[in-house]
């Protein structure tokens, strides 16, 4: 089993763990604009309750995204920093694909659509397969809205829908006969399990090639395009 520690911070929870042994080590706390102060003394809180240094570990992982810009920026700067000092590989993980494994609970074979709120009446989604013990994307990561995602179900309806847009949509996200996971996220723990055979199957990369995906190419509207959604919307 190999050495690894992972970290999310593209929603508002920042989560971190590492697997000692049979022991996984995992903290909670807030995301968002906050994680760029707290995310590391979480990261080396963790080791330190660990009993483990830096050194001792194989490589780092990190939720790459899609979500928030800040977050993401910030859990890949420290994945680089840490590997960097540490001389240590980077395992960039899909934040959506965490998502799945976390909505997976456990079934062998499984499709799961992973949707998180991207703000602006936005949705970030993909769809992912598990099965023979791994995973297997089927839709990459993109970014959609409530009736695209519709539209797109009706001819291939969901097994399994997962994730936080799930609640922030609610009805108007029409998942059909699908199960629905809204508690589902990007937790570390899911990560870890994804980074472990990602580590097995030499996924591991240098640090200066750990980047952030982003699929939106802006982070705000103007006016114009406030006004415009919002009287969509109300029609």
């Amino acid at each position: 089993m190999p050495m690894l520690i992972a970290f999310d911070t593209s929603t508002e929870r920042m989560t971190v763990a590492l697997r000692h042994g049979d022991r996984v080590v995992a903290r909670e706390g807030e995301g968002g604009a906050r994680a760029s102060a707290t995310l590391l003394p979480a990261v080396l809180g963790v080791l330190a309750e660990a009993g483990l240094a830096l050194a001792d570990l194989d490589a780092i992982a990190f939720g790459r995204g899609p979500g928030a810009f800040t977050g993401l920026r910030t859990a890949c700067a420290v994945a680089q920093g840490l590997a960097l000092g540490a001389t240590k590989r980077v395992l960039p993980i899909d934040t959506l694909l965490a998502v799945a494994e976390d909505a997976r609970r456990g079934v062998a074979d499984v499709r799961v659509w992973a949707v998180l709120d991207a703000r602006m009446d936005q949705i970030y989604a993909a769809e992912y397969a598990h099965a023979n013990g791994r995973w297997s994307t089927l839709v990459a990561p993109f970014l959609t809205d409530c009736e695209a995602l519709a539209a797109r179900w009706q001819g291939a309806p969901p097994e399994i829908v997962a994730g936080n847009a799930l609640a922030a949509f609610g009805t108007r996200l029409r998942t059909g006969n699908a199960a629905t996971v809204a508690d589902a996220a990007p937790r570390a723990t899911a990560l870890l399990r994804i980074a472990e055979q990602a580590w097995r199957d030499g996924a591991a990369v240098d640090p200066a090639l750990a980047l952030p995906l982003y699929v939106r190419d802006k982070v705000a509207e103007t006016e114009s395009e406030r006004a415009a959604r919002r009287a969509v919307v109300s029609s």
